[in-house]
């Protein structure tokens, strides 16, 4: 009989994260300071995050060790599924095997408690009262507000408008565990109100939403602030669910050829794709991971890699990343978690080293993959973990037209069950195929007045 779900138990949950950092030929570039243009040190980060998550920001330690009280919410879901798709390899008729690393099944339905709980740990164990946030297609949200919930901290969560109004059971799923969530733009920050007298009828992008739950915590004593992506410490906290398949992929007698996740601020992705490449810079392996965007909003393979703010106000500090301008909003496609308009730093660096590969999949194309996904598998992904899908089909149809066999793996990083609108614009012919042109590109990148790295 062939075994198709490969698990592990609960002693095998990982007990440290990997610091690609660590590894890496060329270290990342410093933030800096939005004024002087100068480096700045983990002082700059303090009125917005707990030390605990700065010093995890900066460091380059190797491992990082995972609190037991952290392991111990984890074990709520991890260790997650990794799964054979023998039903996808047959419905392609591919000679390649293909895996995918299932984590839909944490409480809110993605990868994203990964980090929200050790978060909102860190937040807690310094007395911090409220975390405030952003959410795009609302598994941020959910997450960090189910990881407040546990921890006993106040949520404040600034969800952008298109998922806000797409989705209203991800606001619903929020406040259950205590959230209170805000249409992104609103007009509970000054933010939010600049940005509604300039267009009341904006769609919303994560840069507005990042600016306006920056700008709460900034002004307010009690109160940081939470990102979903982005930053380092977040892709650290993430790597547990490649630790994880790596252990279940040596179970299973293979080893992935190719690691695919979809892409949005680097979260995603740097989960399942840093502890490979581990095993790059370790063992001299050849294992290519590859990121997977929209063609509505393709930082990585149509930006540029330049400094400029990780929110669309510019508050944050200056970040070397790739980026299509932190003004761009992007058209409002329904995978709202990568409508994101730059890339974390440590991905970028790795994209810039040819360390890492990136491909990006139009709106059309990613469904499509997502109901053969459906139909083959039986789990209805989100509409972000569909971009995972259409590279992993791609990559597998590529091996029968070369009749060569690989090992492909893929993040499906979260269930669609609260996506039902997306799929039903889809059934219904009112999703098309959509491609961001070059003079939108160039327009965006226009207003930029951030500096230029050579």
């Amino acid at each position: 009989m062939k075994t198709r779900k490969i698990l592990l138990t609960e002693k095998e949950i990982p007990e440290k994260w990997y610091n690609v950092i660590a590894d890496m030929p060329n270290k990342p570039l410093p933030p800096l300071h939005p004024g002087t243009k100068e480096p700045i040190g983990p002082d700059a980060l303090a009125p917005l995050f707990p030390m605990e998550l700065i010093k995890q920001e900066v460091t380059t330690d190797k491992w990082v060790e995972i609190p037991d009280e952290v392991r111990n919410i984890y074990s709520l879901w991890r260790p997650t599924p990794l799964y054979r798709a023998y039903g996808l390899e047959k419905a392609l008729d591919t000679p390649a095997k293909i895996y995918y690393k299932y984590e839909g099944t944490s409480p809110s339905g993605s990868h994203k408690p990964n980090t929200a709980v050790p978060q909102a740990y860190y937040n807690m164990k310094e007395g911090v009262k409220r975390i405030t946030t952003e959410t795009g297609a609302g598994q941020w949200g959910s997450a960090l507000s189910f990881a407040c919930n546990h921890f006993g901290l106040d949520c404040e969560v600034y969800m952008v408008r298109l998922s806000y109004d797409h989705k209203p059971y991800r606001k619903t799923m929020m406040n259950t565990w205590g959230a209170k969530v805000f249409p992104s733009p609103s007009d509970a920050t000054e933010a939010g109100r600049k940005i509604l007298a300039q267009d009341p009828n904006t769609t919303g992008s994560l840069g507005i939403a990042i600016s306006e739950a920056i700008e709460r915590a900034a002004t307010n004593e009690d109160t940081k602030y939470a990102l979903g992506s982005v930053l380092n410490h977040v892709k650290l906290h993430q790597t547990i669910v490649g630790q994880e398949a790596i252990k279940q992929m040596e179970k299973a007698g293979d080893m992935p050829d190719i690691v695919i996740a979809p892409f949005g601020g680097g979260s995603n992705f740097a989960g399942l794709s840093f502890p490979f490449l581990r095993l790059n810079f370790e063992e001299g392996r050849n294992i290519r991971c590859i990121a997977s965007e929209p063609t509505s909003c393709p930082k990585l393979t149509r930006g540029v890699f330049r400094y400029d703010f990780g929110d669309t106000v510019g508050m944050t500090p200056l970040l070397p990343m790739y980026t299509l301008g932190h003004n761009f909003v992007p058209a409002p496609i329904h995978a709202g978690g990568l409508r994101y308009h730059g890339a974390g730093v440590i991905v970028s660096q790795l994209l810039r080293d040819k360390l890492i590969e990136a491909v990006a999949h139009d709106n059309l194309e990613v469904f499509e993959a997502g109901v053969l996904f459906a139909r083959s598998e039986g789990i209805v992904p989100a509409p972000e973990a569909t971009h995972g899908i259409a590279t992993a089909i791609a990559e597998a149809k590529k091996c029968k037209e070369e009749g060569v066999s690989k090992t492909i793996l893929f993040n499906l990083c979260g269930h669609g069950n609260f996506d039902m609108k997306a799929y039903e614009d889809y059934f219904a012919g009112k999703i098309v195929k959509h491609e961001i042109t070059k003079e939108e590109i160039e327009a965006s990148l226009a207003q930029l007045d951030t500096p230029e790295i050579n």
